[in-house]
């Protein structure tokens, strides 16, 4: 618009100053023209013998007054001396300051034309002020002006409009595009976008298909993986574990330990990628009002009947329902893995408090050393784990913020936590 305006309002002004540039040349042509014409018209006059004392006089007459306030144009009739032997009302009793020549000639003030009388003892010289000539080239001038000064702002507001008008489907477009993530990849919508922005928009939507085809290739092989290794490897475990039973020496069951942990792990981390997948497939949302807060009461308790960690887990949660359109298995997923990453990389022993503030956002915390800024923001990055020896696959707060993105939240890290003067802190903050 910048551009544009600038370029608007020089071509404006270059305009102007062209016609003000021909139109002073022609306005000194027609004054010119007047003015000689004028000065030859009053000579005949004079050599008619029409103005009296002019031929014998000795002091110069003056025309009579006129109803005008000013003459345009004033004369002198002089002779081949120089001396003024009659001069209209307006003009100066001193001669003009022009030679008696005949032709045109200028001074500070005036524009003159000198004309001879035929037997050349007369000369009439007439005065055009270039005061005028100024006035007349200035008033037009300001005349092509007003039009700009009115115009240029209806221009530049039409313009606005027009760019706008011409701009919007384009943001449209931008928009629709940004929205688009491995939980949406709907194709983007064709049908009312101009015609020379179609191109673009099937191009995206054939992109969007590939890449929707590939994340589903990947979400079925990571689910279908997952569902296939969970009854081998429970069954491989119940044998580890019965062979554990029966084996007699401590060095055969130091080795089914070892094969035993394997195992876990291995069933651990099949479980968290089929939460993975159904994370991947976009269940965080629902159309359902649920109180989300009986759910976590219900998982709270079920890490608090466990021997191992329910003297380690507090709990505190005010009586009003925390209502939420959210699904309930996705809550559950990002409950149990948080208090899960809290038990597993918390201080060995240390207090897990898990609470509901007034404002509906959940908090889970442990004890253990302050991370950095930058290592709170890997810790979402799938895969991706901390300075830590404890078990797990860097998968848990991945998927809590995948989901807690699905469904409208933030999952927000914080170190130290927020009732502790070091640990972690995870909180779920969920929009009504």
């Amino acid at each position: 618009m910048a551009a544009l305006t600038g370029a608007l309002v020089a071509f404006w002004l270059g305009a102007i100053g062209l016609g003000i540039f021909v139109m002073r040349s022609e306005f000194d042509e027609i004054f010119d023209n007047a003015l000689e014409e004028t000065t030859e018209r009053l000579l005949a006059i004079v050599e008619e013998g029409h103005l009296p004392n002019v031929q014998g006089g000795e002091q110069p007459e003056r025309a009579p007054p006129t109803t005008s306030k000013h003459e345009y144009l004033v004369y002198q009739v002089r002779t081949a001396d120089g001396v003024v032997v009659f001069r209209s009302k307006d003009a100066p009793v001193e001669p003009f300051d022009a030679p008696l020549t005949v032709g045109f000639h200028d001074s500070e003030k005036y524009r003159f034309y000198t004309a001879k009388s035929s037997h050349g003892a007369l000369f009439l010289q007439t005065a055009d002020r270039l005061s005028h000539r100024r006035e007349a080239v200035r008033e037009s001038a300001v005349t092509m002006l007003i039009p700009l000064a009115i115009l240029l702002p209806v221009s530049v507001l039409l313009m606005m409009w027009i760019a706008r008008r011409a701009v919007d489907p384009i943001n449209k477009l931008r928009t629709a595009i940004s929205e688009k993530d491995g939980g949406n990849l709907s194709p983007v919508e064709t049908e009312t976008i101009p015609r020379e922005l179609r191109p673009i928009a099937q191009s995206v939507n054939l992109l969007l298909q590939r890449v929707k085809a590939t994340i589903d290739a990947e979400r079925e092989f990571a689910t279908n993986s997952a569902h296939e290794l969970r009854t081998p490897v429970a069954g491989a475990l119940a044998q580890t574990q019965r062979l554990l039973a029966e084996l007699p020496d401590e060095a055969s069951k130091a080795r089914a330990r070892n094969i035993e942990a394997a195992l876990t792990k291995l069933g651990r981390t099949s479980e968290k990628l089929l939460q993975l997948a159904r994370a991947d497939a976009g269940l965080g949302q629902t159309a359902t009002v649920t109180d989300l807060r009986k759910v976590l009461d219900l998982i709270v308790r079920d890490y608090q009947r466990n021997p191992a960690t329910g003297k380690r887990l507090t709990y505190s949660a005010s009586a009003d329902p925390l209502m939420r359109a959210v699904d309930v298995d996705a809550f559950g997923i990002v409950a149990s893995n948080l208090i899960e990453n809290a038990i597993l990389h918390g201080s060995p022993g240390g207090t897990i408090g898990v609470s509901v503030d007034d404002d509906g956002s959940i908090s889970i915390a442990n004890d253990g050393p302050v991370l950095s800024a930058a290592e709170l923001e890997s810790l979402k990055v799938r895969f991706r784990r901390g300075a830590t020896v404890a078990k797990g696959a860097g998968l848990g707060l991945a998927i809590a913020d995948t989901i807690v993105r699905q469904m409208g939240g933030v999952l927000e890290l914080r170190s130290p936590a927020s009732s502790r003067g070091d640990g972690f802190e995870a909180r779920i903050v969920l929009r009504r």
